[in-house]
């Protein structure tokens, strides 16, 4: 049974959350051997595994059985540490991509905009590639040259993709989309997606699916420019970084066996701060103790709060081993 809430005083242990299984008519009916699941009978099929959604539920620990929102929201402090510019909400969302057929080219809002129409906030994202298949591509940003004129054919004609970068991803690339960039995932890989913690999503074109559009926003959030594309690894002593951007760090662990919590903060990231754990492959174990053991299974995610005691991550067979951890970009003058 799950006990009470703990005092927002008291330090609050890393927990698992239980994945949400979000239906898209361009996903996937059987998820294995990702995850062992299978879209009911009627339903539509599964392209999104949310691992921190505010309706995700915590799996294990105090708040076993409560959603991921309302832990933001009771345990800000706990959760978030002091100081953070939205306490009491999530900052991040983290998927799973499961793309059988193409998605729709299509656009966010950068935070200006997406408050502009009462939204908390925009959506900057980015794709660190699993699993691919030989050729796999994504669409991220507009070619050089293409002017509005370009973009408004394309819609009208169906025949937007010709004026899109194309990117060759490979297992372990990252790609960068920043609020604004004109996008698009295509089938062929399995993409763990982090992203600010919203779900608008402005389609420019939608290969002919029954689907409203949004061409007058996207137009209005689209930029000709940005900083989308293909981002090299920082290889460091003890990590990867895979992204580190304004809005969140992406980067593989080295654990050799076991590894110190202390030592999970990188450079230039002040300890006490929340993080996710996110297992690629592989299993661990996450010990201490102040908490019973956390088993940190394939493809589970871990939630690290601000808070956190000290603890242990064992590698429990063939780990890889992700963290991604939140950052507030500086308020314009």
């Amino acid at each position: 049974m799950p006990g009470g809430p703990a005092s927002p005083d008291q330090n609050l242990a890393p927990f698992l959350i239980e994945p949400l299984f979000v239906g898209r008519i361009w996903g996937y009916r059987d998820l294995r051997p990702w995850y062992d699941h299978i879209a009911g009978q009627g339903t539509d099929p599964i392209g999104e595994v949310w691992l921190t959604g505010d309706e995700c539920t915590v799996a294990s620990g105090p708040h076993g059985g409560q959603k991921l929102g309302e832990i933001f929201a009771a345990e800000s402090s706990a959760m978030l540490g002091d100081g953070t510019p939205t306490p009491g909400q999530s900052p991040l969302l983290l998927k799973v991509i499961f793309a059988r057929e193409k998605l729709s080219v299509q656009v966010h809002p950068d935070d200006r905009m997406a408050q502009k129409y009462g939204q908390p906030r925009g959506k900057t994202e980015c794709w660190y590639a699993l699993s691919s298949e030989p050729g796999a591509e994504v669409a991220a940003g507009l070619r050089p040259g293409v002017t509005m004129d370009d973009v408004r054919t394309g819609i009208e004609r169906g025949t937007l993709e010709q004026s899109l970068n194309v990117l060759r991803v490979k297992r372990g690339d990252m790609v960068f989309v920043d609020a604004g960039t004109v996008h698009a995932i295509w089938p062929g890989s399995i993409l763990l997606e982090t992203q600010q913690n919203s779900d608008i999503t402005y389609r420019m074109y939608d290969y002919g699916r029954p689907r409203e559009l949004h061409v007058d926003k996207s137009l209005e959030a689209m930029r000709f420019e940005t900083r989308a594309g293909l981002v090299p690894p920082q290889v460091l002593d003890d990590r990867t970084i895979l992204v580190d951007v304004e809005y969140f760090r992406v980067e593989r662990l080295n654990v050799n066996g076991s590894r110190a919590s202390t030592t999970l903060p990188g450079p230039g990231e002040a300890p006490g701060a929340l993080s996710y754990l996110f297992a690629a492959a592989g299993s661990a174990r996450l010990s201490g103790g102040a908490f019973d053991p956390v088993e940190l299974p394939p493809r589970g995610i871990a939630a690290i709060p601000a808070s956190s005691p000290a603890f242990t991550i064992e590698d429990c067979g063939e780990l890889d081993l992700i963290r991604i951890s939140p950052r507030w970009p500086r308020k314009p003058l």
